[in-house]
C-alpha cells in the first residue's frame, strides 16, 4: 500500500510542533551523508589540535579577552 506525499504532509501537520521540528531534522540529515574521507580528515585534524593545545602548543585565549578584542576592531 503507497501512502502519497499529500497524506504524509497532512499527517506531519497533525504531529505537535516538537515532533515536526525533530523530523525536519531527520530529513535533512538523510539529505546529507558526509563523505568518510573528508569526516576522517577533521577527526584527524581535530585530535592534532587538541593534542597541541594539551602539550601546550597552541596558544588560548579568554573569551572576553576575544570578544574585547573583536569589538575594538568593529569600531
Amino acid at each position: 500500500m503507497s501512502v502519497s506525499l499529500k497524506e504524509i504532509e497532512e499527517q506531519v501537520r497533525r504531529l505537535p510542533a516538537e515532533d515536526r521540528a525533530k523530523l525536519i531534522e531527520i530529513l535533512l540529515e538523510s539529505l546529507h551523508s558526509p563523505d568518510s574521507d573528508i569526516e576522517a580528515e577533521w577527526t584527524r585534524e581535530i585530535e592534532e589540535r587538541v593534542a597541541a593545545f594539551d602539550r601546550g602548543e597552541d596558544p588560548s585565549y579568554a573569551a572576553e579577552d576575544v570578544f574585547a578584542e573583536a569589538r575594538r576592531l568593529s569600531r
